[in-house]
């Protein structure tokens, strides 16, 4: 029993608690709401993108050692891609082929989204967000510019975020409610 505390932590239980953190705020009822995000197996994976785009777009300026953090976090989404496909009743000989469009729409959107992030273009970004999490529908616009305006919000926010606090599972997002507020107000 006392051994258990002598074993080696090959940080499998902090990977799996960021990952359980972008999945869980990736749930929150706001973005299906507020955000209009469809509330589908697409949509629910389009946030699991933004999030998980989140995280590692705070990583990647990290040394190699500490952006391994992130790579865990990918395996872990991948395994969890491949679990769910195959709950879903996708063939053994499917799956492969449809994992292949999962790394395909993960790194589109990391294309999509990290350039005008870092350039602090938020048109840009909600032109991204319009297009690839609301299937380019003009009537969610500005629902696309508030989920645009969250993740640069969110992206800052990440930045000021020591290294440590990921490295002990904790991934630390602003509230998705403080961006719909200040993006979807209107004056009578």
């Amino acid at each position: 029993m006392i051994l258990r505390f002598f074993r080696r932590n090959d940080g499998n239980e902090t990977i799996q608690r960021l990952y359980g953190a972008i999945v869980a705020r990736s749930r929150d009822p706001a973005f299906y709401t507020d955000y209009k995000v469809p509330d589908s197996i697409e949509g629910r994976f389009e946030m699991i993108l933004v999030h998980a785009f989140l995280l590692f777009h705070r990583l990647k300026d990290e040394d190699e050692g500490r952006r391994i953090l992130g790579q865990g976090v990918f395996d872990a989404f991948c395994a969890d891609m491949d679990a769910n496909l195959r709950e879903m009743g996708v063939g053994d000989l499917t799956v492969p082929k449809k994992m292949k469009k999962v790394a395909e729409a993960f790194y589109g959107r990391i294309g999509a989204y990290e350039p005008p992030v870092d350039a602090g273009d938020l048109d840009a970004l909600a032109d991204a967000v319009l297009r690839n999490v609301h299937a380019s529908n003009a009537g969610a616009a500005l629902q696309a510019e508030a989920l645009a305006t969250y993740m640069m919000e969110a992206a800052r926010a990440l930045k000021a975020v020591p290294f440590a606090t990921f490295a002990g599972g904790e991934f630390p997002l602003p509230s998705p409610a403080a961006a719909t507020t200040n993006s979807t107000e209107t004056t009578p």
